[in-house]
């Protein structure tokens, strides 16, 4: 690798001195290692394989790369540019995620410092061992090399140089390494904040080259894409391939928001050479044949440094509302993780503290539960189905009125009907008519006949009768007590979850819960068993005038289907409606005989039908009984009712010391995730307050443009067409107020939102008042600052 003398002028054009502080602070987030957990805007150069991405970071940057012609980028290389007192050269390697934890910790352990670049090659050399990237070897990797240049000239910047994408394996890269270096640029493209510089070889035609395609599938609107074009040397002039490559560089056929540049980059066979040796060069070309015919804007790394410059503070721009509430969102979560955790609990009173305040957290949701007041964030959505498991009033409420339904339907054995058709009789109960159910009941009171009459029966017939009616009762009842028992089951496992860290969680659960939710099924069941035991040992009780009413209207309703099958006889019909018309005369008298007539001159089947009637009006009396027994005695008085009672502030202080220890006793697990956590909050708090620092500041002038402008070539438009500054002229801002007001834009320009969000968002000076700043002409200038209403934040 051939060295070249830095050039700090590189640095300087590409970070502006009144930019500066910006980008300084949004990459010192980076240093502070806030991109573990969010996006920040960067810079990322990604290609075909020696397509010349090397040169172009090179070239910007002003770092000497590894770029001969037989080379190529192995893994991703992140070129982070420091401001620091002292100068030197750092490099070390961040593990991919994939690799195992061993292998994390050794690549993790790489780190070397230099104190200038002659000995960089060597080291990146190293790394490449370390990695396992050989010629023989692995040829690709995901893990990433991180290239620290600091000096007191150097601002806070960082460029990624990615692996050169692979069209076809090879003898030294497999099919693996294909896929894996495609993987590995499409993460950083997918990064909604990263700006990518799709660098483009003219060596080979464009359409051919993935980088195109994979930047139209990361960035479909094209609107953080830049295009850059390399080794425009090699073609011929005059040639097809020339004139498709000034129609690209043109921004004519593929069109990226942010346009095209060119570059002529030097051979890397050529020996030494520095960075103004390369600029003359490419200079010199750009001056000559139909390049000299192009926007000189769209030329030379001179002003590809000054375009990236106003890209990334344009993309900063537009992002950094966002970011700030990214953060914000991911601060909160952190701190919800933190709060579970609690405070450091090395001792025994630390730990029973701890337990006390999860306990009050864990008691306080469980009365809302029962309550029915779901105000706490804890419940969250009432649709989903977590949300509704956390509603365990309206869990139980649902089942015991399932219950109730079930067991009105199929809690009966035998169901009377006039025929043995089971077309609409409920699973699990038996069809039987009338008559066959006397004949049963006959045969039963012959075998249980006592002192009584003719035509009357024994009560305790009745008894027996419910007694088998009732059969299907316990093994419902035994289902839904369970289904309310696990409910609530679950609903504990929710809840304690959401108040404990996940080890003290799973130790309650195993240590507290279980056993009192288990000591409290068997309580459920005994009761149970006791409401029961009356249903099935006991004689028929009630004094409920209910059983009376029923009784007479079960004997009613039997009597009024005899009368109508004697009346439909009589008359010849098959249904009793409210008007029918006979065409013969009839002798009433004889229906009148017929009705009085009906008698039953068995003595034992009239008693039988008695005491079936009597059965029926008493079932439907105990079963009413009965369903609210269970959701009262049972479900509410021995299941709800003691659920706030198993984990309170009153049991933690009755438990012993090695209870109290082995559920909130620290693992090295959790001391290490609250540390982690706790550099987390420490980051992103930093992060939100370098963020809210630039809310109400300056970033970009009026002047400044980051879209590709040309007005003689933009889009072939050679009917000078108003440039982008005249279509901003439509965009008007009211005072105070947190959006845009915008006016008619030509169809061919692009939109205004496009344009004000390169700008950043823009407010006035006198926010206090209602006048309205409007001018066909132009914006304000130097007034493209953060609005504070847009971010929720004062400035």
């Amino acid at each position: 690798m051939v060295l070249k003398a830095f050039q700090t002028d590189a640095l300087n054009e590409l970070c502006s001195k009144d930019q500066l502080d910006l980008l300084d602070s949004i990459d010192c987030l980076r240093s502070q290692g806030i991109s573990h957990y969010v996006s920040l805007p960067q810079i990322i150069v990604c290609g075909d394989q020696s397509s010349g991405k090397s040169s172009v970071l090179e070239a910007i940057s002003g770092v000497s790369f590894p770029i001969k012609s037989n080379l190529c980028t192995r893994f991703p290389t992140e070129l982070v540019l420091r401001k620091t007192s002292q100068i030197g050269v750092s490099v070390s390697i961040v593990p991919h995620q994939s690799r195992s934890e061993s292998e994390q910790h050794t690549l993790s352990s790489f780190h070397e410092e230099l104190d200038g670049f002659e000995g960089l090659p060597a080291l990146i050399e190293n790394a490449k061992a370390v990695m396992g990237i050989s010629t023989h070897g692995k040829a690709f990797s995901k893990d990433l090399l991180r290239v620290e240049v600091s000096g007191p000239d150097r601002p806070h910047l960082t460029i990624v140089d990615l692996p050169g994408l692979i069209h076809s394996e090879t003898k030294h890269q497999s099919a693996s390494d294909v896929e894996l270096v495609q993987d590995v640029v499409q993460a950083y493209m997918k990064e909604p904040r990263s700006i990518i510089l799709a660098v483009v070889s003219a060596k080979n035609d464009a359409a051919n080259q993935i980088v195109l395609k994979l930047a139209r599938a990361a960035d479909k609107k094209g609107n953080r894409t830049l295009g850059v074009i390399t080794k425009p040397d090699v073609l011929i002039p005059g040639s097809e391939s020339e004139a498709s490559y000034i129609c690209l560089a043109r921004n004519q056929n593929v069109e990226f928001r942010l346009g095209w540049h060119v570059l002529r980059n030097t051979d890397s066979e050529m020996g030494d050479w520095s960075l103004a040796d390369r600029d003359a060069q490419e200079k010199e070309f750009f001056s000559q044949g139909i390049w000299e015919q192009m926007s000189q804007s769209l030329l030379g790394v001179d002003k590809l440094r000054s375009r990236l410059s106003k890209v990334l503070l344009g993309q900063i721009a537009t992002e950094l509302p966002s970011l700030i509430d990214e953060i914000e969102i991911k601060f909160n979560a952190c701190r919800g993780r933190v709060d579970k955790l609690g405070e450091p609990r090395a001792t025994l009173a630390e730990q029973r503290l701890y337990l006390v305040h999860i306990s009050q957290s864990f008691q306080s949701l469980v009365k809302a539960a029962i309550d029915g007041t779901y105000n706490n964030p804890f419940f969250g959505d009432a649709k989903s189905n977590s949300g509704y498991q956390k509603r365990i009033r309206a869990v139980v409420q649902n089942l015991n009125l399932d219950f109730a339904n079930v067991i009105t339907k199929r809690g009966h054995y035998r169901e009377i009907t006039e025929s043995k058709n089971t077309g609409r009789i409920h699973r699990g109960v038996l069809p039987i008519t009338r008559d066959e159910f006397i004949d049963q009941i006959q045969d039963l009171m012959q075998m249980t006949r006592g002192r009584e009459l003719p035509g009357t029966f024994n009560p305790m017939i009745v008894a027996d009768l419910f007694l088998e009616q009732s059969i299907p009762w316990e093994t419902i009842t035994q289902s839904h007590i369970d289904k309310v028992w696990k409910a609530i089951k679950e609903f504990f496992s929710l809840a304690v979850a959401h108040v404990a860290d996940a080890a003290t969680s799973k130790a309650l659960f195993q240590k507290i819960f279980e056993p009192a939710l288990d000591q409290l099924l068997e309580t459920l069941n005994a009761k149970t068993t006791e409401l029961l035991t009356p249903h099935q040992k006991s004689h028929p009780i009630t004094y409920n005038h209910y059983f009376t009413e029923t009784y007479q209207k079960v004997r009613n309703e039997r009597k009024r289907n005899e009368y109508s099958k004697i009346i439909k006889d009589f008359f010849g019909v098959s249904s009793l409606e409210p008007s029918i018309y006979i065409q013969q005369a009839k002798d009433l008298r004889q229906l009148l005989d017929a009705l009085v007539q009906r008698t039953e001159p068995d003595m034992n089947r009239f008693a039988c039908s008695e005491a079936l009637d009597c059965m029926e009006a008493y079932y439907k009396v105990a079963l009413k009984r009965f369903i609210d027994d269970i959701a009262i005695e049972a479900i509410e008085s021995k299941l709800i009712s003691p659920l706030g009672d198993i984990f309170s502030p009153v049991t933690v202080i009755t438990m012993s010391d090695d209870l109290v220890t082995r559920i909130a006793g620290e693992s090295e697990e959790n001391r290490a995730q609250r540390e982690q956590l706790t550099k987390q909050l420490d980051v992103l708090t930093k992060g939100s307050d370098t963020c809210k620092r630039f809310i109400g500041v300056r970033l970009l002038s009026e002047d400044d443009d980051t879209t590709q402008s040309d007005p003689e070539f933009k889009n072939g438009n050679t009917n000078n067409e108003p440039s982008h500054s005249d279509e901003l002229s439509d965009v008007s801002f009211q005072e105070g107020v947190g959006s845009p007001v915008y006016g008619p834009i030509s169809s061919r320009s692009l939109s205004a939102v496009q344009e004000i969000a390169l700008l950043g968002p823009v407010v006035m000076e006198a926010p206090t008042t209602s006048k309205k700043y409007s001018r066909k002409g132009r914006l304000p200038a130097k007034r493209a600052i953060f609005e504070p209403t847009m971010l929720g934040t004062k400035g």
